[in-house]
């Protein structure tokens, strides 16, 4: 049995739930899946229609964006992978979509205001936008900074990885991640929801106003807090 067996299996499963949860068109999108042990990742392969996946497909790259094992090009994006597998040590899937709503969003290159509880369920804040790249960042290894864009935008406002699970990449497309694939996987299907939802709350009311703190607070706390009740 291969040493890469479980971590196969649980990238294609990962990859399998973008088209199902209306994630993907065509081959827009990818998910990786971590194995800190060996250190290395599954990334589904690039091109690859999701009709056409299987757990021996998915490329087995280390975290230097060098491939280990598998026949076929990894995902093109899979030096951003790399980079915050590298840096993030308790990451464990991470995964990239050009989903409608939150792509709108990261081409507006505006953060989504936390309007309603089912954001706040998730994070206290306005989930970020990483503004574009310097020109000199993009002539040089553009997947590779844009692993760099993504952290330098966190650090600079604050947030922890760990905290914020999800962010928009400016003019690009959004990138979660989590402790486990299936995790990052959520974590993009609320991000969409999230950005369709404000979508249409601004069309609603235009100037509509953030959620009160106190709100946010509540809401958050009970689901993550120290005494969380709220799908237990």
């Amino acid at each position: 049995m291969s040493k890469y067996k479980q971590i196969r299996e649980e990238a294609y499963e990962a990859n399998m739930q973008l088209p199902k949860l209306g994630l993907v068109l065509f081959t827009f999108g990818n998910v990786s899946a971590a194995d800190r042990e060996l250190g290395v990742f599954a990334i589904k392969p690039s091109g690859v229609p999701y009709e056409e996946l299987s757990p021996k497909k998915m490329v087995i790259v280390d975290f230097e964006g060098v491939t280990v094992e598998g026949k076929l090009r990894p995902s093109s994006d899979t030096l951003t992978h790399a980079v915050l597998y590298k840096h993030w040590e308790k990451v464990g899937g991470i995964v990239h979509t050009h989903s409608t709503y939150a792509t709108a969003w990261a081409q507006t290159l505006r953060s989504i205001p936390n309007y309603g509880t089912t954001h706040a369920d998730h994070t206290t804040v306005d989930i970020p936008c990483a503004p574009p790249m310097s020109d000199e960042m993009i002539q040089g290894n553009y997947e590779y900074e844009t692993g760099f864009q993504i952290m330098n935008c966190l650090a600079e406002k604050g947030f922890s990885y760990e905290e914020v699970e999800m962010i928009l990449v400016g003019n690009h497309a959004p990138f979660t991640w989590g402790k486990t694939p299936a995790k990052a996987v959520y974590n993009s299907a609320v991000l969409e929801n999230i950005a369709h939802m404000a979508y249409l709350s601004e069309q609603i009311r235009p100037h509509n106003p953030k959620m009160k703190d106190a709100l946010i607070k509540k809401h958050f706390e009970r689901k993550h807090g120290p005494d969380s009740y709220y799908g237990q």
